[in-house]
């Protein structure tokens, strides 16, 4: 596999001493596995943040090596990584997709409609204007990955929005996350909290 394309860093888990395993969204290729060398130390470290666009060049010698990945950052997302609001958006949106979606099967809407949420979130002053676009994107991923659901009628209302947002918990957490091996669903549920507690 050798791969240039724009991606979405979407996980990185620590590997060895300095090293790290990341898995990147593509338009083209779909998710895609990568080990960064150098990915834990202090240059790499504002580039392996989930939800950062980046450049990305993939090699491998086979299909069975997991590929050596380079990555260079071209939209950086960890600014608002220390807002409680939108950092809980980016780790649920990124959790969930790198959880969900399988390797190396591209879907450039999903990739196309991440891209535009995770913008949403960086540019909007509140939820108000991201929450829609967060179940909206939640509701795509159910629909590509084949568990169906109807698109949903995005209300200006955030208390309207926040309902969509409850009743889409229980087909993501039977469907999409059964055989999770993490509790991927803690972000959500966090992201639900800090979402009532704006409402108060």
């Amino acid at each position: 596999m050798n791969i240039s394309a724009p991606a979405l860093l979407i996980a990185s888990w620590a590997h060895g001493e300095t090293a790290a395993i990341a898995r990147l969204l593509t338009e083209e290729y779909g998710l895609v596995a990568g080990y960064v060398a150098g990915g834990r130390g202090r240059q790499m470290r504002p580039v392996m943040i989930p939800g950062n666009k980046v450049a990305l060049e993939l090699r491998s010698k086979s299909d069975s090596q997991l590929p050596f990945a380079r990555v260079e950052l071209e939209e950086s997302r960890g600014p608002w990584m220390t807002e409680p609001l939108p950092a809980a958006a980016i780790t649920w949106a990124c959790a969930l997709s790198a959880s969900t979606l399988p390797e190396r099967n591209p879907y450039p809407s999903l990739y196309q409609a991440l891209d535009g949420l995770l913008s949403a979130i960086c540019a909007a002053p509140s939820a108000r204007g991201w929450l829609g676009a967060m179940v909206t994107y939640e509701a795509m991923l159910l629909r590509e990955l084949g568990y169906g659901g109807a698109k949903p009628e995005i209300d200006a209302d955030l208390d309207a929005q926040i309902e969509i947002f409850r009743k889409l918990h229980k087909p993501i957490g039977q469907y999409l996350l059964v055989d999770a091996k993490t509790d991927v669903m803690a972000a959500r549920v966090a992201l639900g909290e800090r979402l009532v507690r704006m409402t108060k």
